[in-house]
């Protein structure tokens, strides 16, 4: 009797120990499932460093899934998803809703600079556009500016900057980034407002095709004449400059956080400036030999 309960016992520890060791495993940053919403203007880099991460960790499996800005933060909110990626300054009562349902202080991990962009067909007459006409466009019932849809987050960064609430804007929508520039030949006296990272990947055939459609308008504020490049949005002098950053709901060191790690480490930013956008965390440096 005292036999078999001895061995019970050794079988319930051993079940134990076993069960222990594979909830340690499945609470791991190298392995594991998880889904990243992101708005259709941040894809692009954010399918690159998921690609990234998953070489560097192949049991680790990211699916990369598009969503609007504000109905991916509401997901995150409600722990539909682990990840979100964000560009909008979140309103004081989005980082109280943050704090209270998710129970974590709200840490946005910047990783790169994007920015909206305004497009006009190849052979479109104009070269820049200033702040008067943004501002004085978005006003007007021509609707001659066009977005890729309403809760976007191109139309709510825009209407951040120009301090309004998207509701308050006209504008004209054609659904996806890509068939607004696709599109906008048949609208020649109407302007594309799209995501760099939309185009902004240089060796990618896609981007590469959608590049060959438009050119991109510098904007002109108080005289000067600011591009998205490079200086212009490491600088944040492009006036639409914006960063993007990932918000979680993972409190512990898993599979969202080490992610989030990766994207913000030297290798993960060398993913984003080969993305075509400026990584917020390295910058490039110019060294003089003498």
């Amino acid at each position: 009797m005292k036999n078999s309960i001895k061995v019970i016992f050794l079988f319930l520890l051993v079940t134990i120990i076993s069960c222990s060791k594979k909830s340690e495993k499945s609470l791991s940053y190298k392995d594991g499932e998880m889904t990243i919403l992101t708005d259709e203007s941040f894809k692009s880099v954010t399918e690159a460093l998921a690609e990234g991460y998953m070489i560097s960790y192949p049991e680790s499996k990211i699916k990369v899934v598009t969503k609007k800005e504000d109905l991916g933060f509401l997901d995150l909110l409600n722990n539909k998803v682990k990840i979100a990626v964000m560009s909008k300054d979140l309103s004081p009562e989005e980082k109280k809703a943050y704090e209270e349902q998710v129970d974590l202080k709200f840490i946005p991990a910047k990783f790169a600079a994007d920015a909206v962009v305004f497009v006009v067909p190849k052979d479109s007459e104009k070269t820049s556009i200033t702040m008067e006409e943004i501002v004085k466009g978005m006003q007007s019932e021509e609707k001659n500016f066009i977005f890729d849809g309403a809760n976007s987050s191109n139309l709510n960064f825009v209407a951040q900057k120009l301090k309004k609430l998207p509701k308050d804007l006209k504008y004209s929508i054609i659904p996806g980034s890509a068939n607004v520039i696709e599109e906008l030949s048949k609208y020649p006296e109407k302007i594309g407002v799209v995501g760099l990272n939309t185009i902004s990947r240089p060796y990618d055939k896609n981007a590469e095709k959608l590049r060959e459609l438009i050119k991109v308008l510098p904007v002109v504020s108080n005289g000067k004449t600011y591009s998205a490049d490079f200086e212009g949005m490491r600088e944040m002098k492009y006036p639409f400059t914006r960063v993007l950053y990932f918000l979680t709901n993972e409190g512990n060191f898993n599979i969202a956080n080490g992610f989030i790690r990766y994207s913000c480490t030297h290798l993960g930013q060398k993913i984003v400036q080969k993305e075509g956008l400026q990584p917020y965390n390295i910058y490039p440096r110019e060294v003089q030999m003498r």
